[in-house]
């Protein structure tokens, strides 16, 4: 029988561990079925995985939308068919002299923003009904549309670091970035826009949807923690989820519209006018009431996306 268990875990997913290797874990762990993660880590990355148990499932669309903060280092002198360091050697430019930090920081500055990537062979988007991985794997290449990211931050965090015996130059880095990037394809990038071929050596994720890694919890941390009785301590409120959307505290006849469903006008709700996303989460007394969008046709009005009265309040 499933234990009645609300709220969001931050766990530290651990190399070798896929997230659904994770998910599937906690179930046992929990024994619930209501579980899925908030954005998914490659196998070989380590880091923060957010991950919603119970009501806060309803959640998830929310939390994988979240920026995410990752440490990580560029090796330049040779690239990988995955691009990162689990890969097979498809490209070498030996490095034979070296580079200076501010060459490279320079053209670091011209990945902010938003620009395109183009979705790596060896990763989980689908096109033609297929996985890019299985085609990958087959020995297929396909054309790949490219889509849109924006880069917060990317900056060089330590010294460069020349291997003369194997003609490499390595540097660690800090990238703060939105939902769907690969930083893998982000260090090929910068590599070839230093002139080399290159991957991306090693990968942590150190912060996502307000979760960091310095409090985050081993698998081995939450089943201690159920043996003795203080899974409680693991939770953080549902309400994490929805951080990075705009918050409007509602009066009480504005929640009792809200519980039940309603619109709300924004001739009526001024605040509603100075939103400029699409959506925003609507608290009352400090618990999440619902989530509003824009209605697609109707101008100034808003919709409930989500209501979680029944559940919260």
């Amino acid at each position: 029988m499933d234990e009645n268990w609300n709220g969001i875990l931050n766990v530290y997913k651990e190399a070798g561990w896929t997230s659904f290797d994770v998910v599937a874990k906690l179930r046992g762990i929990l024994k619930t079925k209501k579980i899925g993660h908030g954005g998914t880590l490659d196998p070989q990355v380590t880091g923060v995985l957010p991950v919603a148990v119970g009501k806060a499932t309803r959640l998830l669309e929310y939390m994988e939308a979240t920026g995410k903060i990752y440490e990580g280092e560029v090796t330049l002198g040779f690239s990988t068919e995955t691009e990162d360091a689990e890969g097979e050697v498809v490209a070498l430019t030996p490095v034979l002299t070296k580079l200076s930090e501010n060459e490279i920081d320079t053209v670091m500055t011209e990945f902010l923003g938003k620009i395109q990537q183009v979705p790596p062979m060896y990763s989980a988007v689908k096109i033609k009904g297929k996985r890019l991985y299985e085609y990958a794997r087959a020995g297929q290449t396909i054309e790949r549309p490219a889509r849109e990211v924006t880069i917060r931050e990317f900056v060089r965090t330590g010294p460069i670091i020349f291997d003369e015996t194997v003609k490499t130059a390595k540097f660690p880095f800090r990238v703060a970035c939105s939902k769907g990037t690969y930083v893998r394809t982000l260090a090929v990038d910068l590599a070839e826009k230093l002139g080399y071929a290159g991957h991306m050596s090693r990968l942590v994720r150190t912060a996502a949807n307000g979760l960091a890694i310095d409090k985050s919890l081993s698998l081995a941390d939450i089943e201690q923690a159920r043996d003795e009785n203080r899974l409680s301590d693991c939770f953080y409120p549902m309400e994490l989820a929805v951080t990075e959307l705009s918050k409007i505290n509602l009066t009480e006849d504005e929640f009792l519209a809200a519980k039940v469903g309603k619109k709300f006008d924004e001739k009526f709700l001024t605040e509603l006018s100075k939103i400029s996303e699409p959506r925003f989460a609507a608290f009352y007394q400090e618990k999440l009431v619902a989530v509003y969008i824009k209605h697609p046709v109707e101008a100034g009005i808003w919709k409930p996306q989500k209501v979680f009265y029944n559940e919260q309040v």
